[in-house]
C-alpha cells in the first residue's frame, strides 16, 4: 500500500497557516446545485482544531445562480473504546470546567431526569455552564409555536426551563460517548480529580451500527461462518506445500495497513510475537508515520486474562532501576504515591519499554490527556502545577528523586523485569489479588460466555 501523499510528505489534517495553504491544497469536486440544478463547485479542506479534533471544511459555490453554502463536519477517528464520564459538580468553580462534547455523545443530569440524546446537537467545545445554557436555548427555540399549538406542553417545558436556569451545585453530569472523543476538564491535573470518573468500555453491536462501523448483516455472516466451520469439523484438514508453522509465524514480522492516529495518513504497523523470560508471550505492534513522523508502539497479551489480578511495586534506588524492562498492558493502572500521581486503566494503552521510557511517555502524553492546562490560554495556577509536576518527573528520570512506582493490572498481564531472576527481587513486591465485581465488569468477564460453543 502506497503511503505517498498528494501534497508531499505532509499530514492529511494540518493546522491552518495562511502562508502555507494555497488553492491547490483544497480538493475541488464538481457537484449539483440544489438551488438551480446546474453544476457548481464544492471545495473541501482538511484541518484540525487544536486540542479538539480534525474537521472537514466544505464550501459550495454555484456560478449560475450565485448560491453558496459552507459547513463543518467532524473528521476525527473513532477511538477503540467508548467513554463514560461522570462529573460531580459540587462548587461554582466546577461550572467553569471545560467540556468537549462530540456529536455522538449523550448528556444526562440525573437530578433533573434530563437527557440530551446522542446526535441531537453538533459537537461543541464549551463549559459545564455553557452546556446548560445551550440546552435552555434549545428548549426555548420553539416555545412560541408550542404556546399556540400545545399550550399545556409549553407550560410544562417553561417550568423545566426554570429548573435548568436555576440549577446550582451539587449535581451530577454524565457524558456518554461511544466514539471516545468527549472530555471533561480535570481541575486537579496532573493529579487524579476525585470529582471526575472516566470509564472506557467496549461498544455494543448496536452502537457500532449507529457509528457506521458495522452493518446489520454481521450476524448473518457470523452464522454462515459457524455453519461452514461445522461442516469442516468432521473432516481432517491437511496443509501442503510450504504452509507456515507456529514457529515460522513467531519468527516473522507481520505488516498490515492502518491510518495514523495523529494525521489520518496511510501507514503500516509491524507486529511480532515476543517471549518475555520468566513471564509470557506478548504481541508487540509498532507504527511509524512517514507523513508526520509520529511513532507509537503497543503491546497486547498473547495469553488472555489471568485468573487473578497482579500488583507490582518497585522502589527506585539507583539509575540502573530505570533501565529495567517494563510491560504495561492496556488494562494496567500506573501510580507514583510520593507525588500523588495516578494513571487509570486504559490510559496510554499497552507499552513494552524501559521504566525510563515509560516515564518519558507519560511526560509526552500529559498535554494530550490534560489539554486545558497547557498553552497560553491555561490559567496561571494550573499551568504552574503542571510545570512543577513535569520538573518532578524530570528529577525521577535523572534519579534525583527516589520514589516507588506501582503497576496495578486487574488482568494480570503486566510485568517489571526482575534483575535477580530466578531469585526474588528485594526492591520489588509482587502481589496477586482477587478482582472485584467492578473490575470483572470493566474487563468484560461478567458477560463473557465460555459454554455451549458446539
Amino acid at each position: 500500500m502506497s503511503t505517498e501523499q498528494p501534497y508531499g510528505n505532509a499530514p492529511l489534517f494540518r493546522d491552518l497557516q495562511g502562508d502555507e495553504i494555497g488553492d491547490l491544497e483544497a480538493t475541488q469536486i464538481e457537484s449539483l446545485c440544489m438551488n438551480c440544478h446546474e453544476n457548481g463547485m464544492t471545495r473541501l479542506l482538511l484541518t484540525k482544531i487544536p486540542f479538539f479534533q480534525e474537521i472537514v471544511i466544505s464550501s459550495f459555490d454555484c456560478e449560475h445562480c450565485c448560491f453558496s453554502n459552507n459547513e463543518v463536519q467532524p473528521g476525527g477517528r473513532i477511538q477503540d473504546k467508548g467513554c463514560r464520564i461522570v462529573c460531580k459538580i459540587q462548587t461554582p468553580e466546577d461550572m467553569s470546567r471545560q467540556v468537549v462534547k462530540s456529536d455522538s455523545a449523550s448528556l444526562r443530569i440525573p437530578e433533573l431526569d434530563f437527557e440530551i440524546p446522542a446526535n441531537s446537537q453538533k459537537g461543541i467545545l464549551t463549559t459545564v455552564e455553557g452546556l446548560i445554557s445551550r440546552a435552555v436555548m434549545g428548549l426555548e427555540q420553539d416555545q412560541p409555536v408550542r404556546r399556540i399549538m400545545h399550550p399545556e406542553a409549553a407550560e410544562q417545558i417553561d417550568g423545566f426551563i426554570g429548573k435548568l436556569k436555576n440549577l446550582q451545585p451539587p449535581f451530577q453530569m454524565i457524558l456518554d460517548d461511544p466514539t471516545g472523543n468527549s472530555y471533561i476538564e480535570n481541575l486537579m491535573a496532573p493529579k487524579k480529580d476525585p470529582s471526575v470518573e472516566t470509564q472506557h468500555y467496549t461498544r455494543t453491536h448496536e452502537q457500532d451500527q449507529q457509528l457506521g462501523l458495522s452493518d446489520g448483516n454481521e450476524g448473518e455472516l457470523q452464522q454462515e461462518a459457524a455453519e461452514a466451520e461445522g461442516q469442516r469439523s468432521g473432516s481432517e484438514v491437511t496443509v501442503s506445500g510450504g504452509g507456515d508453522t507456529d514457529e515460522d509465524v513467531k519468527d516473522e514480522v507481520l505488516q498490515f495497513a492502518v491510518n495514523c492516529s495523529e494525521c489520518n495518513s496511510p501507514a503500516k504497523t509491524n507486529m511480532k510475537v515476543v517471549n518475555i523470560p520468566y513471564f509470557k508471550e506478548v504481541i508487540i505492534m509498532a507504527m511509524v508515520c512517514e507523513a508526520c513522523g509520529y511513532r507509537t508502539n503497543e503491546v497486547k497479551s498473547g495469553a488472555g486474562i489471568e485468573p487473578k489480578g497482579r500488583k507490582l511495586s518497585l522502589k527506585i534506588t539507583d539509575s540502573s532501576d530505570l533501565s529495567r524492562d517494563v510491560l504495561k498492558s492496556e488494562t494496567c493502572g500506573f501510580m507514583i504515591p510520593e507525588i500523588g500521581f495516578e494513571l487509570t486503566m486504559g490510559t496510554l494503552g499497552g507499552k513494552f519499554t524501559t521504566l525510563e521510557g515509560l516515564l518519558g511517555n507519560i511526560k509526552d502524553q500529559l498535554s494530550r490527556m490534560h489539554p486545558f492546562v497547557m498553552g497560553d490560554s491555561a490559567p496561571n495556577e494550573r499551568a504552574e502545577k503542571m510545570k512543577e509536576f513535569l520538573e518532578k518527573l524530570d528529577k525521577i528520570i535523572a534519579c534525583e528523586l527516589k520514589v516507588t512506582v506501582v503497576l496495578d493490572d486487574p488482568a494480570g498481564n503486566s510485568y517489571i523485569q526482575n534483575v535477580y531472576a530466578p531469585d526474588p527481587d528485594p526492591e520489588m513486591v509482587v502481589e496477586e489479588y482477587d478482582r472485584t465485581a467492578e473490575q470483572n465488569d470493566e474487563l468484560g468477564i461478567t458477560d463473557m460466555r465460555t459454554e455451549n460453543y458446539t
